[in-house]
């Protein structure tokens, strides 16, 4: 079984904006959180991104602007020595979009990712910004972290929660 790094993104792994980020000249990588990453990416952990991004099914910006995003937001990690195995997303929103499963608070892009990557939750966790971060992964049974935008990641901080 393979353990993982569960992360958010806005506010996690980006400069959170309050909105939307739409245009992909304003998607700026918290560069100083993949030395901490880095760290687990190297004992192992995988890194999995899972993220709400609404604004697709709101038409503020496309799948394809989101697809250049999160290239950048790998190159960066890979030019640092890391690699985010994958990228989860929900593409809906509940103002325009049927209920779906994969929206945050719900569990369906952890569970998934789990399953694809043979990942054990009770070595893993999700770590982000607002507390339907930690509800999903609770939901996929995995250990959470909140923290606030765009907080540096403490990596003590980190493994002691994997540890308990």
């Amino acid at each position: 079984m393979n353990k993982a790094i569960f992360l958010d993104r806005d506010g996690v792994l980006n400069h959170e904006i309050y909105d939307y980020i739409c245009r992909v000249e304003d998607f700026q990588v918290l560069e100083y959180q993949i030395p901490v990453l880095k760290r687990f990416f190297d004992e192992g952990y995988l890194l999995i991104v899972i993220t709400n991004q609404g604004g697709i099914a709101l038409k503020r910006y496309s799948e394809e602007d989101l697809a250049i995003m999160h290239q950048m937001l790998r190159n960066a990690f890979v030019k640092k020595g890391a690699e985010i195995a994958a990228v989860y997303y929900c593409p809906h929103h509940p103002t325009v979009s049927q209920p779906c499963q994969c929206r945050k608070p719900g569990s369906k892009m952890l569970l998934d990712a789990i399953e694809m990557f043979e990942v054990d939750p009770k070595q893993s966790i999700m770590i982000g910004d607002k507390p339907r971060d930690v509800e999903a992964g609770e939901g996929a049974g995995v250990k959470g972290l909140l923290i606030e935008p765009d907080d540096q990641l403490d990596y003590d901080k980190i493994k002691a929660i994997l540890e308990n």
